[in-house]
């Protein structure tokens, strides 16, 4: 099975307007956020070709100029399986479309790796997405952006075969337990990355946007609200931590987990 890697990329974001082109110091010197993102997509086996999908000219030429392939999508695209959809519309003949968000820097190769191997071993399943089993540490920082008003993290829950119940930017299911900070906890985080099956794919943009995905503003909701199984595939860390770009708060966070990581 061919697979394509496509990293949705948008200025215009209405929590942090030019988020693709943040900053982000490293050990390795201080590289944007697009260009992270474009790094640990390269870094996927198995992946046949990888492009940036983007509206915006700053973005296209940024990333043009450390050496991706850039699709041109259409500033119409509301979120990124439709800029995803676009691109495989242009570039026919994958068997599975990754839809690698741009915000997600730090997500580990394998964790793409399981996704598309989970998605080939499950022929029912028409998209598959990563979900991460929170640790004590882990639980208490979406609880404390919650409290604090920030959306700190999409938390899923499914059931069995791993078929994906709901998403939620609140902290679901709900417990009221006490963890450590390496303690495992019943809570999944989300990891802002699909695969998608073409057929699946391209159906999404002719669905209209149904209430959940509009008060969650999470576009997975849309294949459970029109009846489509999403595959939720847990993968393990490995001893790395992660976490998405949503706010200008996270910069540093994410910065000292790669200082970690070194």
């Amino acid at each position: 099975m061919t697979v394509l890697i496509a990293i949705p990329a948008r200025y215009a974001s209405t929590r942090y307007p030019g988020k693709p082109l943040v900053a982000l110091k490293g050990p390795d010197g201080e590289k944007t956020l697009i260009r992270r993102s474009w790094e640990a997509a390269m870094a996927v086996r198995g992946a046949d070709r990888v492009v940036v999908a983007t509206d915006d000219d700053r973005i296209r030429d940024h990333a043009m100029g450390f050496g991706a392939e850039v699709v041109m999508t259409s500033s119409d695209c509301q979120n990124g399986t439709e800029r995803c959809a676009e691109v495989a519309a242009k570039l026919p003949g994958f068997d599975i479309v990754v839809n690698l968000q741009g915000d997600a820097p730090l997500t580990p190769a394998w964790f793409i790796e399981d996704l598309v191997a989970g998605l080939r071993a499950n022929p029912a399943a028409e998209i598959a997405t990563p979900v991460l089993r929170c640790e004590g540490r882990m639980l208490a920082k979406l609880l404390e952006d919650r409290r604090n008003g920030r959306v700190g993290g999409t938390t899923a829950v499914f059931g069995a075969g791993g078929r994906g119940l709901y998403f939620s930017k609140e902290v679901i299911p709900f417990t009221g337990q006490t963890f450590g900070d390496e303690d495992p906890t019943p809570v999944f985080h989300h990891v802002g990355v699909y695969a998608y099956r073409p057929a699946a794919l391209a159906a999404y943009p002719a669905w209209p946007t149904g209430p959940l995905e509009k008060l969650e503003g999470l576009e997975q909701l849309r294949f459970l609200e029109n009846g489509r199984q999403v595959l939720c595939v847990e993968v393990q860390a490995q001893g790395r931590q992660f976490w998405e770009l949503n706010n200008p708060s996270d910069v540093p966070v994410i910065e000292a987990m790669m200082a970690e990581m070194a």
